[in-house]
């Protein structure tokens, strides 16, 4: 799907989702440094969304299903964060059923053509099938922060960004830089590599929260 498109605009788009992603960590983190506390900022989810839903097709356009397995099971997650933050009712209702639909629709679109996509996507020529499994590792690795977030969220009642996700996110990026330097993508590593700061102060301030016994801050 991606060489109907010159590489220059798939990349283009995949550098525009990572600007949606770094906003969405440099706002939080900047608010983090402010208070001495790990913000949960409306501002995060809905620049999450944002990059979600952009990054979404850069991974279809990349025939790269590491970068679409990671989208898609983070993305409601994000919109749950959104209620949770008093915001999805504040959404126009037919953006809202655009945001719910979109990812479905996007699947049954691709599942047309099931067994040239999967092709595509597994035995691509230029991704060997260990690399492609090697990167949805770091995909799921990365994911599985917003899961953990959801839940640690739900138990307490309110959208928080606990310490553990940014450990989960240090771990994640890691291998997913690694999976990006293998691909020679400057998208993933460009957006990884910013990240990486981040979590790791992110983490710094956690801790010192932790051993103070400060409650989070919300916005």
């Amino acid at each position: 799907m991606g060489n109907l498109l010159p590489s220059w605009l798939v990349f283009s788009i995949g550098f525009l989702a990572q600007i949606f992603f770094t906003a969405r960590t440099l706002i939080q983190w900047l608010k983090s440094e402010k208070s001495k506390h790990i913000e949960s900022p409306s501002s995060y989810w809905i620049f999450s969304v944002l990059g979600a839903w952009t990054m979404f097709f850069y991974g279809v356009l990349r025939n790269d299903f590491a970068i679409i397995l990671g989208q898609l099971i983070s993305y409601y997650v994000y919109l749950w964060n959104l209620v949770a933050k008093g915001v999805w009712k504040q959404i126009a209702l037919v953006v809202r059923i655009v945001l719910l639909i979109t990812p479905v629709a996007a699947i049954l679109l691709l599942l047309r053509d099931a067994g040239v996509f999967f092709d595509n996507l597994f035995r691509n020529s230029e991704i060997p099938l260990g690399l492609v499994l090697f990167g949805s590792a770091g995909q799921i690795i990365f994911t599985l922060r917003f899961i953990y977030q959801w839940l640690y969220s739900r138990s307490r009642g309110e959208s928080s960004l606990p310490v553990a996700f940014w450990i989960i996110s240090l771990v994640g990026s890691s291998v997913i830089i690694a999976y990006g330097i293998f691909r020679k993508d400057p998208v993933l590593i460009l957006g990884q590599s910013f990240g990486f700061v981040a979590y790791v102060r992110n983490v710094m301030i956690g801790l010192g929260i932790t051993s103070k016994k400060h409650p989070e801050k919300d916005d």
